[in-house]
Parts: C-alpha cells; sequence; structure tokens
C-alpha cells in the first residue's frame, strides 16, 4: 500500500504570495534555503532542494492550487511519482496552506518530517520578516 498525509500550516502573507514564491525559480530557493528550478507552466518540470525533489506542475490555479508530480532520489527507478496538492486560502492572518502528499512508493514515511523540517519551518522564518 502506497504512504499518504496531510499537513497544514499558516503563513503571514497572502496565498498569491505563497503561490509565487512556489513556483519561481528564486522565490522557492529564497523560502525553502535549498536550490530550485521552477515553473509557473503547466507540464513544465521542477527541481528543488538542489536536485533531491523533481516533478512536474501537472494543475494551476492561480493563487490557491498546484498539483504537481513528485519524487526524491531516494524514490527506485522502478517507483511511480507520488503526487503533491497544495491548497491556498486566504484568512485574516495571511495564507492557509493544505498539503496532501500521496502516492509514496510503501515505506518511504520520512517524507512527513522532511516537509515540516525543509518546508514549513523555512517558509514561516522566511515569511515572518517578508515585506509585501
Amino acid at each position: 500500500m502506497k504512504e499518504a498525509f496531510e499537513i497544514s500550516f499558516k503563513l503571514n502573507v497572502t496565498a498569491e504570495i505563497v503561490y509565487e514564491h512556489w513556483l519561481s525559480s528564486k522565490g522557492h530557493a529564497a523560502m525553502t534555503g535549498g536550490t530550485a528550478l521552477c515553473s509557473d507552466k503547466i507540464d513544465e518540470a521542477f527541481s528543488a532542494w538542489n536536485g533531491y525533489i523533481s516533478g512536474t506542475n501537472l494543475k494551476l490555479i492561480k493563487p490557491s492550487y498546484i498539483k504537481q508530480s513528485w519524487r526524491t532520489t531516494e524514490f527506485d527507478e522502478l517507483d511511480e511519482d507520488s503526487v503533491i496538492e497544495l491548497k491556498l486560502s486566504n484568512n485574516a492572518n495571511g495564507c492557509l496552506l493544505l498539503l496532501k502528499h500521496y502516492h509514496i512508493p510503501q515505506g518511504q514515511t520520512q517524507y512527513e518530517q522532511g516537509w515540516k523540517d525543509h518546508y514549513l519551518q523555512p517558509m514561516q522564518q522566511y515569511f515572518m520578516n517578508y515585506k509585501q
């Protein structure tokens, strides 16, 4: 059986800013601390965290939804890509980001903590000081 999880977190900027940063090489690298090559076009490839993560943009609805195929260098060659979905919604204090990550190869449960350590915490820190 494939692995899956869902996490959410709040950021003190708008959904539009998170959306733009996620799909921008410079913005993604700034908010996570790892080199990224991103695109804001459907069916175009991306990579993040110095090539550790790669995938393709599957569906984009600006500024509220991003769906990407996703894999790391830890996936076996025969493993299918997993999928991430980000739902972004504005609230009184900024943005709520809901991340769903599913179709992960069985036994690779480390990614939930990885999202928290390498995305949640750096993004919250980066956007804390972000000037809109």
